[in-house]
């Protein structure tokens, strides 16, 4: 998050990602650095056990919201 963040302020568009567990905590996060509107994208969670395979499907799965969120 820290690091979205700081792309944004310094004018480098970035989308957070993380897994979906992590909605609620994601927005406060934002809202506390000061960036409530930081772009956010969730995959599904478990992702710790996840093979490499999985996590490439994960990935393929998402793409397209994290070039729809970079529009934004």
């Amino acid at each position: 998050m820290h690091d979205s963040v700081w792309f944004e302020v310094n004018r480098k568009p970035a989308v957070m990602i993380a897994s979906d567990v992590f909605v609620d905590a994601a927005e406060k996060q934002a809202t506390a650095l000061g960036l409530p509107e930081l772009r956010r994208v969730f995959v599904p969670h478990p992702i710790q056990d996840a093979t490499d395979d999985e996590m490439r499907a994960r990935a393929d799965a998402i793409v397209e919201q994290v070039i729809d969120a970079l529009k934004k």
